[in-house]
């Protein structure tokens, strides 16, 4: 039987490769370990690393469906008929066994045999020098000359970059019109065209000088798209009309009472923009992605939102995320039942970041429509980044709206905000950044592993073996220089795993070093060290002292950590897992996931809890496993991590087992103690506890005893007081404020009786032009509408002053005008706009009331007088 549905053709593919000898590798997440990108983008990323020669394959033929994210073409989707962000590739690899003859030929085989595909309708392509491949498909395939196209490097050859293993493809395409004949073949027209099948040939290593030298060992990889065959199979137009996405287009489609056919095609973009992202929604949240304005957090809050905003295109009343969400589940759960574990997760964070955005969907057009009813040729850079910045409504959508009334956004504006933003940030970061410093990374490529003793010894020799300056490799380094330093061997821990690196000095007969910090690449431990005084040369021997006493802070923080998430587990929800954490000197601190707040009472039992384990004085025992034993025994492994075969377990008899390379203390009773210092939500359905424990406890409650002593001395008072005089001083501001308060009702009602005197005349129209100062914004405001009621209809106010005295640096002009006016065509908003800009501020507001503020005081009069005389001048 033909596989016709996509889990049909799914199975099919990889069992299909099964009977040849592959092994099927089950998807990896979509947050991947290579470091260089943010998601999962294509099925060969997973098996990258040893396409590189960086690690050995697990098998030498393997087969997979992979779920991928991509979003560069973002703005296609939903536009053509086979752009997504969220796609399934299935694919099947060779790591040094089968090469061309066999790729080319098992491919044929499963589109003819099993997917039951007529030859007439496939159409190959070929890389232009790859004749070996062309020769395949005629002789061993017996497919027909004119049938396949030789195409250029850009659409048919592969590489991992500008250096390493690279090679030609050759690419399968389903001809939807074969009878239109062979000549003159487009295969970008994708009407009549689609790529479903693409074979890769690595089998060249491009140098820096860009030669190709042929590879020794041969990799195959290939990929074809579970969306775009379902298409094929199932004889539909469009990708989205497959059993994989159809579904989500119905449940829309019923959220507006219509049937989706009977849906105009503006509509049905939208729809098809909403499905699509809901799907890439769904497995991004499961595999650990949270909502947030950084990196693949970004690219998940950015699908959510484009999905909430073209909701409200189609008219989509109130929240509807989760029964798309729900959709998508029911639909994938065979294939991927994870997200059935995870459909807690995943709802609270699309309802919590739905709620969110719009409440920020509504703040931000209400803003932007103030700024659109102004009638600018475009919106200007720092207006759309004030919208970002101030308000959260991101770039993308401003350019939507824009685009909608025919407005440009400057982008180039907008990235020079940005970047102005940027470097206010970055300020003084005075610690090294290993990850950013690509000259030591190349560097350090080229050189041993650093033998790590600190395990068992926090003293040792060594010997230099790389000094760098600002990045570059030198031979020495002199007294009063900050240096990055690449020893043989060393005791000193370098920052992983969310522990902090060690700090200490190192010592020989003509140098003093201080160590800062240390951190590693690839085995590789970089040390940041301060030359306290003489000369360091490369080949030098020194000898290493750790800090043993800031040593035991992140031993006792780490252990305090371990039980902190097992404690969690045991308490608050079994599913909770590790989404971050940091191990210092003062604190301890553990992202984790949960839906739900920790209640006070919660964290007060995981306190007793830890401290029970502390008190009952657990040994810890270290031990060296596979790590799949390690896993069966129950040992916990990071979220995301990437470990090696060998693992290192830190086990806490029946408290805690966990995956980990960092350092610990021998027995729980070193702890001494553990304290919770805060406990908050970072983001959707992530929390994170702050604690400490064992020495930097005591320097905590050192430091509490400190102020405490302070406070007491201030107040003039004695500990067991100190609670009783702070609130009543809280009770003697509260009534001060009141009092405060009341003061200014007071001088806004006795200004309000003299300004009536001032009042004037114009065209049966009633105005007051003044000045008044120590005024606030919203005193001034409500000055001008008391005055506005007492005028009546046709009237209008112009009044400012300096809002704190004479020697105050920041001048206030409010304007408001009576429903009259605004009826005759007067607009505040746009009336106070010239005025802001004379006095040296901005200024801006709705059509009846305005405000704007400057820094130019002494322009205060003239300012005034400008206004006075331009309404004038109106009426």
């Amino acid at each position: 039987m033909v596989p016709k549905s996509g889990d049909e053709i799914r199975e099919a593919f990889l069992q299909f490769y099964k009977g040849k000898g592959h092994k099927i590798i089950s998807s990896s997440s979509l947050i991947p370990s290579d470091p260089t990108v943010l998601l999962t983008i294509a099925g060969m990323l997973p098996f990258k690393p040893i396409f590189l020669g960086i690690d050995e394959p697990p098998c030498k033929r393997a087969t997979s469906s992979q779920k991928c994210i991509r979003t560069n073409d973002i703005e296609n989707v939903g536009i053509t008929s086979r752009h997504h962000t969220f796609f399934e590739m299935l694919g099947n690899f060779s790591f040094g066994d089968y090469f061309k003859v066999d790729a080319i030929k098992w491919s044929w085989e499963l589109c003819i045999n099993v997917f039951n595909l007529n030859p007439k309708n496939l159409i190959i392509s070929v890389f232009e020098d790859d004749s070996e491949s062309e020769l395949i498909w005629l002789n061993d395939v017996g497919v027909q000359k004119d049938k396949i196209i030789k195409m250029g490097e850009k659409d048919n050859f592969w590489s991992a970059g500008n250096t390493g293993p690279c090679g030609p493809c050759s690419e399968i395409y389903y001809d939807f019109k074969p009878e239109q004949g062979y000549k003159h073949i487009d295969l970008d027209d994708d009407s009549r065209f689609i790529e479903f099948y693409n074979l890769v040939f690595m089998q060249y290593d491009r140098d820096i000088d860009g030669n190709l030298v042929a590879l020794k060992e041969k990799y195959i990889d290939t990929g074809m798209g579970l969306e775009r065959m379902a298409r094929i199979l199932q004889g539909v137009s469009n990708n989205y009309e497959t059993d994989l996405i159809f579904p989500i287009l119905k449940k829309t489609s019923s959220l507006l009472n219509l049937e989706y056919e009977s849906i105009d095609t503006k509509k049905k973009i939208s729809i098809k923009i909403i499905a699509d992202h809901v799907r890439a929604i769904t497995h991004l949240i499961s595999d650990g992605v949270t909502s947030s304005n950084l990196g693949r957090g970004y690219i998940l809050r950015r699908l959510i939102r484009r999905v909430v905003r073209h909701g409200k295109l189609i008219d989509i009343q109130g929240k509807f995320l989760e029964a798309l969400v729900l959709t998508s589940i029911n639909m994938m759960k065979s294939a991927y039942p994870n997200l059935v574990e995870k459909k807690e997760l995943i709802l609270h964070e699309v309802n919590v970041e739905e709620s969110r955005f719009l409440e920020t969907l509504e703040r931000g057009e209400r803003l932007l429509d103030e700024i659109l009813s102004e009638g600018p040729e475009f919106i200007t850079g720092k207006q759309a980044f004030e919208l970002y910045d101030t308000y959260g409504f991101p770039l993308e959508l401003t350019q939507e709206i824009a685009l909608e009334k025919d407005l440009r956004v400057d982008i180039e504006g907008f990235n020079n905000e940005m970047e102005k933003q940027r470097n206010r940030a970055k300020s003084a970061a005075l610690k090294f950044d290993l990850s950013t410093n690509i000259k030591i990374v190349n560097e350090i490529k080229k050189l041993s592993i650093t033998n790590f003793y600190g395990y068992t010894k926090l003293a040792g020799k060594a010997k230099v073996i790389a000094i760098f300056i600002e990045g570059d490799q030198v031979i020495s380094a002199n007294e009063g220089q900050s240096i990055q330093l690449v020893l043989d061997s060393t005791p000193f821990y370098a920052e992983s795993g969310g522990q902090k690196g060690d700090v200490g000095i190192c010592i020989g007969d003509k140098f003093h070093l201080q160590v800062l910090d240390v951190k590693k690449e690839k085995k590789v431990f970089v040390h940041s060290v301060f030359i306290n005084s003489g000369i360091l040369n490369l080949g030098d021997n020194l000898e290493c002292i750790v800090n043993s006493s800031e040593r035991k802070k992140l031993n006792s923080n780490h252990t305090a950590t371990h039980l902190l998430q097992s404690a969690l587990k045991q308490l608050v929800n079994i599913n909770i897992g590790q989404r971050g954490s940091l191990v210092a000197f003062d604190r301890l601190r553990f992202d984790f996931n949960s839906p739900k707040n920790i209640t006070r009472e919660q964290l007060i039992d995981i306190e007793c809890l830890i401290n029970q384990w502390i008190k009952e004085d657990h040994n810890i025992l270290i031990k060296h496993m596979l790590k799949d034993d390690a896993l069966k025994a129950g040992a916990l492994a990071m979220f995301g991590e990437k470990y090696e075969d060998n693992v290192r377990v830190v086990d806490i008899p029946g408290v805690s087992m966990e995956l980990c390379g960092g350092t610990h203390v021998e027995s729980t009773s070193e702890l001494i103690n553990f304290k919770i210092i805060s406990e908050s939500g970072i983001a959707s359905g992530i929390r994170r506890i702050e604690a400490i424990s064992g020495p930097s406890l005591i320097d905590h409650l050192k430091l509490k005893s400190s102020i405490l002593d302070q406070i007491t001395l201030n107040l003039k008072s004695n500990p067991n007081q100190v609670l009783e005089r702070i609130k009543s001083i809280e009770s003697e501001s509260s009534d001060l404020e009141k009092k405060v308060k009341n003061l200014k009702s007071q001088i806004v009602s006795l200004k309000v009786k003299d300004l009536l005197d001032k009042k004037h005349e114009v065209s049966n129209k009633t105005f007051i032009f003044s000045r008044v100062d120590n005024l606030d914004g919203m005193q001034l405001q409500s000055l001008s509408q008391n005055l506005i009621k007492k005028l009546g209809h046709n009237s209008g106010v112009i009044i400012g002053g300096l809002s704190e005295g004479s020697n105050s640096s920041k001048m206030i002009i409010v304007v408001s005008f009576a429903e009259g006016l605004v009826d005759l065509g007067l607009h505040a908003g746009k009336f106070i706009a010239p005025i802001a800009q004379s006095c040296g501020g901005r200024g801006g507001g709705r059509p009846n009331f305005a405000q704007a503020g400057g820094n130019n005081i002494s322009a205060l009069e003239s300012s005034l007088l400008e206004a006075k005389n331009n309404l004038l001048a109106i009426l």
